[in-house]
């Protein structure tokens, strides 16, 4: 009785039960099913490319899962908000906080620690401070008031304002890793 069929290029072997466990205990560094023993290696292990057949697939699949090449990378679309996002940034927010820093209030970067300590550790309060302000920052959403909290600048637009929001976040989760920024 067969249980399985391996064809490898060039040539076909059955493997029965019996030649399975002599396999198997072979790896194992036991003997071969029904007895011999005797420090003789099992006849497979003797049979020219029988190491390569059996362990060449196993290996070959690990190392294909294992692999940075077989990690989604990030979509097109993902990348091109990112550097839609850092474009942003260096236009409307490097001035003050150039590497995540803050040159007007040290207490107040935009590393994860400061932004969790200051109730602005999510994308939407992200989003909120930079439309509308607090405290020293200005506020630059287009409809942003008290007028005396807001930018003089120009204003950004809702989207802006969300791929800003998102790419700060992006950001401040890794510790704020240096993007290069495609010119236009």
């Amino acid at each position: 009785m067969h249980l399985l069929q391996y064809v490898s290029p060039g040539s076909s072997a059955s493997i029965s039960p019996r030649s399975l466990a002599n396999k198997c205990n072979a790896v194992a560094g036991g003997t071969p099913a029904g007895g011999g023993g005797g420090g003789e290696p099992p006849r497979d292990l003797k049979r020219p490319g029988f190491l390569r057949a059996a362990v060449a697939p196993p290996l070959v699949a690990a190392l294909v899962a294992l692999s940075p090449l077989c990690l989604a990378p990030a979509s097109l679309g993902q990348t091109a908000d990112i550097q839609r996002g850092a474009v942003l940034f260096r236009q409307a927010c490097i001035a003050c906080h150039d590497a995540g820093g803050n040159i007007i209030q040290p207490g107040a970067t935009l590393f994860m620690k400061d932004l969790l300590r200051n109730g602005v550790g999510t994308e939407e309060e992200i989003y909120r401070v930079t439309y509308f302000g607090k405290g020293r920052m200005p506020g630059f959403g287009e409809n942003c008031t008290p007028r005396g909290q807001c930018t003089f600048g120009p204003r950004l637009q809702e989207e802006e304002i969300k791929e800003l929001a998102k790419f700060v976040k992006l950001q401040a989760d890794q510790g704020w890793p240096k993007i290069e920024i495609a010119e236009d």
